[in-house]
């Protein structure tokens, strides 16, 4: 693809990021809370004042993004041997992806390995892969066919199951509807119905469905844990509805969608990744409040790049 695309693309892809990392960095303290402490937390509006270090959700969209940058395109070699590289055990990698780390650093190929990382046929289907893809949305944003294909081939290398895939592609066709919305007023209806006939049929899209089907205001911590999932089961389909409803419902309020995601519980960590990485395209990068980049802990150069 060479570099047929240009510096706003990565702007894009780097304002996704920095939603992302932001997510990710002040969701990982809350991951699995109770419900009563994470609901005071919520009401008094008050964050961690330490550094907030960031998880595997934005070190393997690092490598994504990275490869954005250098390739205009996800180029699956590079981003392997970038997982590989940067893999660090202490940002709280899942055991799957643990696994395909030690299997390719012993020499399989990658493709083997995601075949046969879960259950030996198909690969997994864990929310990993749709919790760095937001960036892609941002990069292709003016083209959703090529959305899909380029989250698909992002998705691959580590999650070969169908559903895994399928959640990667409703994540980053949520972020590029979102960067496509950001001069609208669009309704989370109207941001669902745009996303869904994106998603490959199978359990993710009947779910993500089952999310536009919820009434209008729906209690959150009802819906995470009887309706849509929280991301506790750590899969795709328990993970991506919900986000993305909590993405449709707070499209241009930044702060407000990290709150509330952070109210449902669960994989908050990665339900913020998700919704930052989302919603930072519609709301602007404006609305990251700077206290919150200030404390999130600075990005790699490695991945940054001068962009």
């Amino acid at each position: 693809m060479g570099n047929s695309y240009n510096k706003d693309s990565i702007a894009r892809a780097r304002l996704s990021l920095d939603g992302l990392s932001v997510g990710d960095a002040l969701g990982g303290f809350y991951e699995f809370g109770t419900a009563e402490r994470l609901s005071h937390i919520v009401e008094q509006r008050q964050v961690p004042n330490v550094t907030w270090h960031y998880t595997d959700d934005t070190s393997m969209a690092l490598s994504i993004y990275e490869s954005l940058r250098q390739h205009s395109e996800v180029d699956q070699e590079a981003v392997a041997r970038s997982f590989i590289q940067h893999y660090e055990l202490s940002r709280g990698y899942g055991r799957g992806v643990r696994s395909w780390i030690a299997r390719c650093t012993d020499g399989e190929d990658w493709r083997h390995v995601a075949q046969t990382l879960f259950r030996g046929t198909q690969g997994s289907f864990g929310n990993g892969s749709a919790m760095r893809v937001a960036p892609i949305g941002a990069y292709f944003a003016d083209d959703l066919d090529k959305v899909s294909h380029q989250a698909a081939l992002s998705t691959e290398i580590t999650h070969a199951h169908p559903e895994g895939i399928a959640g990667a592609i409703a994540i980053a066709t949520g972020a590029a509807v979102a960067w496509q919305s950001r001069h609208e007023m669009t309704t989370r209806s109207q941001f669902l119905s745009r996303i869904i006939p994106f998603i490959p049929q199978g359990a993710v899209r009947d779910d993500v469905q089952k999310a536009y089907d919820m009434p209008p205001h729906m209690n959150i911590t009802i819906l995470a844990s009887s309706n849509l999932g929280n991301g506790r089961d750590v899969m795709c389909r328990d993970t991506v509805p919900l986000a993305l409803w909590l993405s449709g419902s707070y499209l241009y309020e930044y702060e407000e969608a990290i709150w509330q995601t952070i109210s449902a519980g669960g994989d908050v960590d990665t339900l913020a990744a998700m919704v930052g990485g989302i919603v930072a395209l519609s709301s602007g990068e404006e609305t990251i409040p700077p206290t919150w980049r200030d404390h999130r802990e600075e990005l790699p150069d490695w991945a940054l790049g001068s962009a």
